[in-house]
């Protein structure tokens, strides 16, 4: 006797909830349809399905994407890295608490090393005919940010082992949620032949139809919600084992279409956002191409002063807006930067700085068009300087001039940490601040900036 099995997966939402209604309307009539004809269906989600840039996730700390999982029947998720690195400690210890599907994770620990009490290494789902199936996920590495908000983050490639070897013999089916990226899915699937299905995510890749990789099915369902993902497997009862997997998408435009709720959405966030937390005699006008725009200047000032720095760098596409004249509220800030970005002070020497300085002069960088490293605007934007200034091609920080071996400290944001704008600072001693991001070190300074 042969027996089938639907696995339906989504991964790197990233809280673009205008996707949502017709995924979720999609996977009530598929499970509803499949079950009518008596097979089992499960639903997976493949982490980063929260982004603190959608207000409703920002306002609700995450919690009302859960009951967006709940809601549409969810078995088991795993956490991505926006999930995990910007939420605080404890946002993400309280974030699953009213989950109604199992939160699976092999390689968090506490800085105790404890597993959170609201995770588990693997899961074990057994069907009605008495198949095993055995779950298990890991997620993407960053012990750095990590380690910083209170988790210890450990070797997902030496977790996922462990998990396999655990599991192999009580299931009969092995499946991995990986919010690990392409490159690594492939590694896994060289590396631990165990494994039947990888449903990954993380590089927002998008594989059509699957593929097989040494005899591994890989699964993925891009990013934004624009697709969603199934796969099928067969099982022989007979032999034990499984006898054919196959991965499908399909793409969230097709689908049958759904009540809109994104207006209705968009104004819950606005309110749980709507704390005052100024009031503006005037506006503050900003221009992400000009050096002096007046908000650029103040974000300039408000990292310099939280990061207790020498100088500053940032750049002015990190706002998306001005600030109009009247009460500022949680939303507006959050309006003008949705980015999880964290403000971060690094040290470089003299020579390096002005190394970084002579970089950040490239002519085409204020109009060049970002992609991730945190980034939710469009265009990088002006560079904008506090505390440095150069003088007939002489470099001077706070009026002094720049020392080719004396140790500077620059307060900046992480993403020009990351390696690809500038060398200097991806190799340099670095200071992370969190959980705070700009919109909340703005905050500070509009608080005690008289307007």
């Amino acid at each position: 006797m042969k027996e089938r099995m639907t696995f339906f997966h989504t991964n790197d939402l990233h809280s673009h909830f205008e996707n949502w209604p017709r995924i979720h309307q999609f996977l009530q009539q598929q499970k509803q349809m499949l079950k009518q004809d008596g097979e089992e269906v499960f639903l997976f989600d493949i982490g980063d399905h929260a982004d603190r840039s959608h207000p409703l996730t920002e306002g609700s700390s995450g919690k009302r994407n859960v009951d967006l999982l709940n809601k549409a029947g969810y078995d088991a998720i795993t956490i991505g890295n926006n999930e995990g690195i910007t939420f605080s400690y404890e946002e993400l210890n309280e974030l699953y608490q009213h989950a109604d599907f199992e939160v699976v994770l092999a390689n968090l620990f506490t800085s105790k090393g404890n597993r959170p009490d609201w995770t588990r290494p693997y899961l074990i789902k057994t069907t009605k005919s008495g198949v095993k199936i055995g779950i298990t996920a890991v997620t993407a590495e960053y012990p750095v940010f990590y380690e910083k908000l209170g988790w210890h983050i450990t070797s997902a490639k030496d977790e996922l082992k462990a998990q396999v070897r655990a599991m192999k013999d009580k299931v009969d089916i092995i499946i991995l949620l990986s919010h690990l990226g392409i490159r690594e899915d492939e590694w896994v699937a060289e590396e631990c032949p165990d494994i039947d299905i990888i449903m990954g995510g993380h590089t927002h890749h998008v594989l059509e139809n699957g593929r097989l990789h040494h005899q591994v099915l890989l699964a993925a369902a891009g990013k934004y919600g624009m697709y969603t993902g199934k796969v099928e497997i067969e099982f022989d009862h007979v032999t034990r084992e499984v006898s054919g997997k196959t991965a499908t998408l399909y793409e969230t435009s097709e689908l049958e279409a759904a009540a809109d709720l994104n207006s209705a959405w968009l104004e819950e966030g606005k309110r749980l956002l709507s704390n005052e937390i100024t009031v503006l005699d005037q506006p503050i006008p900003h221009n992400p191409l000009e050096a002096a725009s007046p908000l650029s200047v103040l974000l300039a000032e408000a990292v310099l002063e939280w990061c207790q720095a020498d100088c500053s760098i940032v750049t002015g596409g990190l706002l998306l807006g001005q600030l109009e004249a009247g009460p500022v509220t949680e939303y507006d800030l959050h309006k003008i930067l949705p980015h999880p970005i964290n403000p971060c002070m690094v040290e470089l020497t003299g020579s390096e700085l002005k190394e970084v300085l002579r970089e950040s002069r490239h002519q085409n960088w204020p109009t060049t068009v970002i992609r991730g490293l945190g980034f939710r605007g469009t265009i990088l934007g002006e560079f904008i300087y506090k505390g440095l200034e150069e003088i007939d091609h002489q470099f001077y920080v706070n009026g002094e001039l720049v020392r080719s071996d004396q140790v500077y400290r620059i307060a900046t944001v992480d993403m020009f940490t990351f390696g690809f704008f500038f060398p200097e600072m991806h190799r340099a001693k670095k200071q992370y601040f969190m959980p705070e991001f700009l919109r909340d070190i703005l905050k500070e300074k509009l608080k005690t900036t008289a307007r």
